[in-house]
């Protein structure tokens, strides 16, 4: 009787042990709740909430492939290269690739909005130009420098960082033409600080210390400055920028008129004028001859651009452009957009001009006054936004 009970209660004890072990093997620890990307749509389309912060964060940009033809005094146009068989000259395509990568984000912070944007460009192409096709390589494919056109920081209306100058931005910069500084308005790229406001009513404006770029760039602690005032109503738009520049103590500005005729009509026109006194000194006269700057690049003291855009339907539109400038040089510009999908659209241009630069060739052009000409050519591009 006790050995019965023992061995029973020996089982028992073991399959008690077992139980418990099989038990203790199963066991699976509870999974972390899983933090999906939300949403964010206060700033619009496209913005995600970076995961465990209140920042919200939009990716975007481009591809963008341009063919262009015809004589490379108006665009983007053809190279005159020399032939791999014969040696002869032979005119080829200026083709180029570029993506665009974008970057934006947004907070709301007890001082007001904090945005951050940047743009970084990635090419693959030729240059541009007339060669002889015995010394120059320019007209041969290849990867071109990267570079980063935008990388600024906003909090409420105070912006710094790497920018176009708003000189060029605030205005509106020119036509819906491709080639749309065959007379040019601004030398863009520039380190800014800069101050936006809104002053209600349509009003806005914009004070602007800016470094320049290039051969423009500040040469003291004095930085250039430009200030810009707008108002827009349902009618349109009138603005006007005015810029000092600190190397040369020059000043320039612009003035922007733009209507909307209909809904399918817009035109603008835009005059520019500034000063040149200072402009032919002998201390830069192999770069910035005949008054060109970073705020007044065309010749002589005025210039002029305008045009418009109409838009059959929603897939496609006519844009064009005139231009001149005190030099006697002119310009005019036209192209058909459609849009095959959302996102994707083809966009056929040509382009002409009487031309003739002063100053260092590979800033203004190769040619002097005396020797203007007339050059026409065109251009394909295929363009995809995301």
């Amino acid at each position: 009787m006790n050995i019965k009970s023992l061995l029973l209660g020996s089982a028992a004890a073991l399959i008690a042990v077992s139980g418990a072990r099989a038990a203790d093997a199963v066991v699976v620890a509870e999974p972390e709740p899983a933090e999906y990307v939300k949403i964010c749509d206060v700033y619009g389309a496209g913005y995600f909430y970076i995961p465990g912060t209140e920042t919200c964060l939009r990716i975007g940009g481009y591809l963008r492939y341009d063919i262009g033809v015809g004589d490379s005094g108006t665009l983007d146009g053809v190279n005159n290269v020399g032939d791999h068989m014969d040696g002869g000259n032979h005119d080829t395509y200026y083709k180029n690739m570029r993506f665009t990568l974008r970057t934006y984000t947004g907070q709301e912070t007890e001082l007001g909005t904090l945005k951050t944007f940047t743009e970084t460009r990635f090419q693959f192409g030729n240059s541009s130009g007339d060669y002889d096709g015995s010394s120059s390589t320019s007209w041969q494919a290849g990867n071109k420098t990267t570079s980063l056109n935008f990388a600024w920081i906003q909090l409420g209306g105070l912006r710094v960082g790497k920018d176009e100058t708003a000189y060029d931005q605030f205005i509106g910069y020119a036509g819906n033409v491709i080639q749309d500084t065959i007379i040019p308005y601004g030398v863009k790229d520039t380190n800014v600080v800069q101050y936006y406001f809104d002053a209600g009513s349509g009003f806005t404006g914009v004070v602007s210390l800016e470094e320049g770029t290039g051969v423009n760039t500040i040469d003291s602690y004095v930085p250039h400055v430009v200030g810009g005032l707008k108002y827009k109503g349902d009618w349109g738009a009138i603005t006007g920028v005015v810029a000092y520049d600190s190397n040369y103590e020059e000043v320039a500005g612009k003035v922007r008129l733009d209507v909307n005729v209909s809904k399918e009509l817009s035109l603008f026109i835009m005059g520019g004028y500034g000063t040149d006194d200072n402009l032919t000194d002998d201390a830069h006269n192999a770069i910035d001859v005949h008054g060109r700057s970073q705020y007044k690049p065309w010749g002589g003291n005025w210039a002029v651009w305008g045009g418009g855009t109409y838009k059959f339907n929603e897939k496609t539109s006519f844009n064009v452009q005139a231009s001149a400038d005190d030099d006697k040089n002119y310009a005019l510009a036209a192209n058909v957009a459609y849009t095959i999908v959302p996102g994707f659209t083809v966009t056929t241009e040509v382009d002409w001009d009487h031309y003739g630069n002063f100053g260092n060739p590979s800033i203004y052009g190769n040619w002097s006054k005396a020797d203007k000409k007339d050059s026409v050519g065109g251009i394909i591009r295929f363009q995809r936004n995301f």
